[in-house]
Order: structure tokens, then C-alpha cells, then sequence
């Protein structure tokens, strides 16, 4: 088996860089935030600067590597390049600007379309999630396993903020714990470290909202997929992915089955 112990330290590495420069900008008194040109949310000069030092950090170590990143004009070159590096400067912008500790800088290697590494630094907390699928998963620095929940009864799941608020899960009131949480990749940091059972939406997600998180799971044990529950693959010329689930694995057809409702 391939080892990716230099690539696991690069990405860690780079990720602790990027989320110093994203705290420091978050301790000013103030954060200004613009609409992205398209529509798709808020960027801030904290987005800029963590994609900047990401991309060098890559490039420098891994020059034939390909890059998607999602502050940063795509280069269709990336779909022959075997090995990409899908990275988010922030996943989690809204929750930075607003002072909320849920996001995280994500930073994932994906070789042949698989999810391989992955690292997820949070500025505000200082948690750090890592994964090597095959290898071993971490959580600041100990080895970490996904949870054996067998069932929904307890389960603490992590969900949408905005889907918690419109009461997409009253329905699990009494039955399990449904935790608004912010960023993705975040949670799905939370489940690798077996902070919590399971994450999930029907919504669609981008690549960069995922690889890191997917890489950490799947290195903890856990399973993830889309909605439909088939295994991510990434690298494709459209990055958004239908649905969401990552779970301890044991609970993932529960999980689909609350997605398919």
C-alpha cells in the first residue's frame, strides 16, 4: 500500500498556516464581507488569504499535482491529473464572520477519484482532524475511531442550521439528538473523532465541502456517500454532490432512509 505519510504532513502543515493567518484576521474588531460574483455566499479577505497560502504550500511540494479549490477559477487540466488537491480555504465562511467556532480550513487529496487524505484545522477551537484512508484517522493528535451507535435512540446527529431551524427534524424529537452545527467538513470531523454519530442532508454539496471530511471518516471507520448512499468519487468536471451522509457506518442505511423521507 502506498504511503502517504509526506502528503498527510503537507497538508498538515499548510492547513495550521492557513488557519493562523484566518484567526488572526478573526481577531480584528472587524470582518467585512462581500457576495461572491455568482451568488453562492460571503468572502472574506480571510478566504483570500488561507487559499493563497494552501496553493503555495501545494504547489511547492507537489508541482505535477492538480488543485480545485473553491476560491479559485477552475482549470479543466485537473481532469487528467490523477492526483488533485480539493481544498476550502474556509468551509464555514458565514459562521467566521458572524464569530461562531464552527468551521474549519479542509484540505483533501484525492488519487484516481478516491478520497485518500484529508485534514480539517478549526481556527477558533484548534481542533484538528486528519485521515488516511487505509491508515489512521486523528483528532488533535490521538488516534480516533468513529462510534459503535447501532441505532438512532440517542444518536447525537449533526445537521444544517438552516435545515434545523425550518424543523426538518422534529420528527426525531424524543428520539435522537439533532445538533445544529455549522460547516460540513466540520462535521464530519466530528464524526471521525466519534464526537458524533452521524451527519446528513439531502442537499447538494460541493467536493471542497467534502474530501476532508471524507478522507477523515473513512480513516476512522466510518462510511461515507451521497444520498443515494453510493461512495463519493472526486475529480469530476461538476463538483456538487447529491446529498450527504457520514456516519459511524453502522448507522448509515438509517441515515439514508431519513434522507430518502
Amino acid at each position: 500500500m502506498a504511503s502517504y505519510d509526506r502528503e498527510l504532513q503537507v497538508a498538515f502543515d499548510a492547513a495550521r498556516e492557513a488557519a493562523a493567518a484566518v484567526r488572526a484576521i478573526r481577531q480584528r474588531s472587524e470582518v467585512i464581507a462581500t457576495e461572491k460574483a455568482d451568488g453562492s455566499g460571503p468572502l472574506t479577505e480571510a478566504d483570500l488569504a488561507s487559499n493563497k497560502l494552501l496553493i503555495a504550500a501545494i504547489r511547492s511540494a507537489f508541482p505535477q499535482d492538480a488543485i480545485l479549490s473553491e476560491e479559485t477559477k477552475d482549470d479543466p487540466a485537473r481532469l487528467d491529473n490523477p492526483r488533485v488537491w480539493i481544498i476550502d480555504p474556509i468551509d464555514g465562511t458565514r459562521e467566521f464572520t458572524e464569530d461562531v467556532p464552527e468551521y474549519v480550513v479542509s484540505v483533501g487529496l484525492a488519487v484516481e477519484g478516491a478520497a485518500t487524505v484529508g485534514v480539517l484545522v478549526n481556527p477558533a477551537s484548534g481542533e484538528i482532524f486528519t485521515g488516511v484512508v487505509g491508515g489512521e484517522a486523528t483528532y488533535n493528535g490521538s488516534p480516533c475511531r468513529v462510534t459503535d451507535r447501532a441505532t438512532l435512540e440517542g444518536a447525537r446527529l449533526v445537521v444544517s442550521n438552516s435545515e434545523h431551524k425550518k424543523g426538518w427534524f422534529d420528527h426525531l424529537e424524543g428520539i435522537a439528538r439533532c445538533e445544529p452545527v455549522g460547516s460540513v467538513a466540520y462535521k464530519f470531523g466530528l464524526v471521525a473523532a466519534g464526537l458524533a454519530d452521524a451527519t446528513f442532508t439531502p442537499k447538494p454539496r460541493n467536493e471542497w465541502d467534502l474530501l476532508g471530511g471524507v478522507a477523515c471518516v473513512r480513516a476512522a471507520g466510518g462510511r461515507a456517500t451521497n444520498g443515494a448512499g453510493e461512495d463519493y468519487t472526486f475529480n469530476h468536471a461538476d463538483p456538487l454532490k447529491i446529498g450527504v451522509a457520514g456516519t459511524n457506518g453502522t448507522l448509515h442505511p438509517a441515515i439514508l432512509e431519513l434522507i430518502a423521507r
